[in-house]
């Protein structure tokens, strides 16, 4: 076989129409070989090719003969020395990290690891037998596709509603979908799939990590599978899991179609990516890739280097110290945006990122080179803003570009709807886009990306039906997830056919994602909350690959209700610009009239007093806001002028009068949702009015004018 010298860039295997050039980096490595496999069974490689090249530490060579469809991997020599960081070994073939697909997954053995298991200190052992037969393999691809003027939806931060999904519990009961295509790409982009999300009016999907994951041989030997995927393997491949049956050879272009029709439908695609740890673990983890590369360059080392330093609970931390570690990121970044199209990114655990030295840095080098980056500076960033590791939670404390699950605002809104003492003011600020955490810095209430109910914790149907976690079925005795939850089960705990209770828990929820819709920032809904969907009380379903994670799709009365609930809300939302504000209120005048741009009542329809926002007995308030919005104009430099609306909420059991607002003599206030009643009333209501306000409820009322249209700009 021809070996040429090759280049040291681009990083991975590029096939350019006549060969491929394969380049990787080890600083500390002695020798690299090169492993080619004939298929995806073969128990050893047809071909050890040792890399001769090497420049600015990355060991390089180009065979003029090799296709696309070459199935690889590397033999990686260095010192053996785990006390010194180092941990090489020549006898494993370990995954290229630039590796864009996954031909051959990992078949577990003990030869997975580079020590030998069951010595009495394992990890600092030497294991001498060789894993050919079970490593995981990439393949080289053509990444040639007709993307047919492909052009994202590019939807504005504040027009934007996010639909956090999992691309295979989705859609694999999905009775209108192909099953062939159920839990894949490309049923992710089935017209079923696509009518739900029109109907719903989300404008973004945000899909669960969708890397090549490790599937953990501890869940396998429990019957059960990294179900969620939070164990990145490769940042360059999308997991195979999710290919069709046509296209498991290549979820490349089954993931690019996916994007493909997902934007010609108008919605975006946000990918959930794990870049703060790897799925080898701890020193007692697999040698499955950067282990056996340079486990001393990309992994965070503890002082006695043989441990590593764990800020994401899960055994390691890469190490964002090491040029190259922070290479690899923004090279997986820019694939991704570049040559997969998608859209925007939510970092998980996204202060483990910025640790240089321990501290949390909002200046460190990995936002200075995102901020500086012609791509990755224009598109959406979203971060997980914590990790596990002493402050870690910095909720409001990432840099301009970047907006943030605001964990806060999920708080409040659960505290107040579960009756909680001292909770409006902290609503009324989680309300108005949290300008607390967001303003001081120059960012935008579209910085918060609100959530009530993510993949983590429990779904909005259990949100309201148990007080208390039920997690045997992970095998871990109930001891996983958080038991903070700030639930409540309206007074029954799990399944009830108490009537009472299950009308409670409709309206809740129907409370919640009101609440959600209805607030200034970014709405995020988890996908199944509009259906009704239940995890049993599950609150931690990372390796629950069945019924207790996947959507069912066969919908009683009650919930075709709440979905066509959720439906009429984002329609709203959607339908009136105060909703959708780019800046925070300023409590100023509004032009002519004697209101500001936002207004805070009481039930009897004054405005709410220090003695009120400081009282442990209120839980009920209102919230006029103001059409013309003086200080927002649209793209083209226009004031926007939508319509005033009123927001009544009720957080407390007892049923409220609420005194509606003034107003001038030819306009109305007209009820749209109410989520007490399953039919709003239809009636004008004047000034004065006593709008009766159900306990534990909240109303939207749109303010609306007797007159003709044509007349509206003089008639003040």
């Amino acid at each position: 076989m021809k070996v040429w010298r090759g280049r040291p860039y681009p990083l991975g295997a590029t096939w350019d129409g006549e060969g491929v050039n394969f380049s990787l980096f080890s600083e500390h490595a002695t020798a690299v070989e090169l492993c080619l496999f004939d298929s995806a069974d073969a128990p050893r490689e047809s071909a050890r090719i040792p890399m001769q090249e090497q420049t600015d530490r990355a060991w390089h060579c180009y065979l003029p003969g090799v296709r696309p469809g070459q199935l690889y991997g590397y033999r990686v020599h260095g010192p053996y020395h785990p006390e010194d960081g180092h941990r090489f070994n020549p006898n494993k073939v370990v995954l290229d990290p630039y590796a864009k697909l996954i031909r051959r997954d990992i078949r577990w053995s003990d030869a997975m690891y580079g020590y030998r298991l069951g010595d009495e200190r394992e990890d600092l052992s030497f294991d001498e037998r060789n894993n050919a037969d079970c490593a995981a393999l990439s393949t080289v691809i053509d990444p040639a596709f007709q993307w047919k003027g492909d052009r994202p939806p590019n939807t504005p931060w504040h027009k934007t509603i996010i639909y956090e999904v999992h691309v295979r519990g989705f859609s694999i009961r999905h009775p209108e979908i192909p099953e062939e295509l159920r839990g894949t790409y490309a049923g992710l982009a089935s017209k079923p799939a696509i009518d739900h999300f029109r109907k719903l009016g989300i404008t973004a999907v945000e899909l669960m990590p969708v890397h090549h994951r490790v599937n953990d041989q501890h869940l396998l030997d429990k019957g059960l599978s990294n179900y969620w995927g939070y164990n990145s393997l490769a940042y360059f491949a999308p997991d195979t899991r999710f290919a069709s049956a046509n296209g498991a050879g290549d979820a490349v272009t089954e993931f690019k179609q996916m994007v493909q029709t997902l934007h010609k439908a108008g919605i975006e695609v946000i990918l959930d990516v794990v870049y703060n740890h790897t799925g080898e673990g701890n020193h007692f983890g697999p040698t499955l890739s950067l282990r056996g590369i340079d486990n001393a360059s990309y992994y965070r080392l503890a002082e006695q280097r043989r441990y590593y330093k764990d800020y994401t609970g899960c055994g390691n931390t890469l190490n964002m110290l090491c040029p190259r570690s922070l290479q690899l990121i923004m090279d997986s970044l820019r694939y991704w945006v570049l040559e997969m199209h998608v859209d925007g990114f939510r970092f998980d655990l996204a202060s483990a990122l910025a640790r240089e030295l321990h501290e949390v840095d909002r200046l460190s080098a990995f936002f200075d080179i995102i901020h500086q980056d012609p791509v990755l500076s224009q598109i959406k960033l979203i971060a997980e803003p914590w990790d596990l590791g002493d402050g870690g939670y910095q909720v409001g404390g990432f840099p301009v570009l970047w907006t943030e699950w605001n964990g806060k605002y999920r708080d409040a809104i659960r505290r107040f709807w579960r009756g909680d003492p001292n909770t409006m003011s902290e609503l009324a600020t989680r309300l108005c886009g949290s300008s607390d955490l967001y303003e001081h810095n120059g960012r935008k209430p579209y910085a918060s990306i609100n959530f009530v109910t993510s993949h983590d914790g429990f779904c909005l149907h259990d949100l309201v039906s148990y007080n208390d976690k039920l997690n045997e079925a992970n095998g871990e005795d109930n001891r996983d997830g958080d038991s903070h939850n700030l639930s409540w089960n309206c007074g029954v705990e799990g399944p009830t056919d108490d009537p009472r209770v299950l009308q409670l828990r409709e309206k809740q929820k129907r409370n919640f994602i009101a609440t959600l819709v209805f607030s200034q920032g970014v709405p995020m809904i988890r996908a199944g909350d509009e259906i009704g969907h239940t995890q049993q009380g599950n609150n931690n379903a990372y390796c629950q690959d069945n019924e207790i994670s996947w959507l069912n799709w066969e919908f009683d009365a009650e919930q075709k209700r709440f979905f066509n609930f959720v439906c009429r809300a984002i329609r709203l939302w959607r339908q009136h610009p105060v909703f959708q504000r780019r800046q925070f209120f300023q409590d100023h005048a509004i032009r002519e009239r004697n209101c500001t741009d936002i207004c805070w009542l009481t039930p009897d329809g004054t405005l709410m007093t220090d003695a009120d926002w400081n009282s442990d007995t209120v839980h009920c308030l209102g919230i006029r806001l103001e059409g013309k919005m003086i200080d927002e104009t649209d793209e083209y430099g226009k004031e926007i002028v939508g319509t005033t609306v009123l927001l009544l909420l009720n957080g407390q059991e007892d049923d409220v009068r609420f005194t509606l607002p003034q107003h001038p003599f030819h306009e109305y206030w007209q009820p749209v949702l109410d989520t007490a009643v399953l039919r709003v009333p239809t009636y004008r209501l004047r000034k004065g009015y006593r709008y009766l306000l159900r306990g534990r409820s909240m109303a939207l009322l749109e303010l609306r004018s007797h007159l003709p249209k044509i007349l509206d700009r003089w008639v003040d």
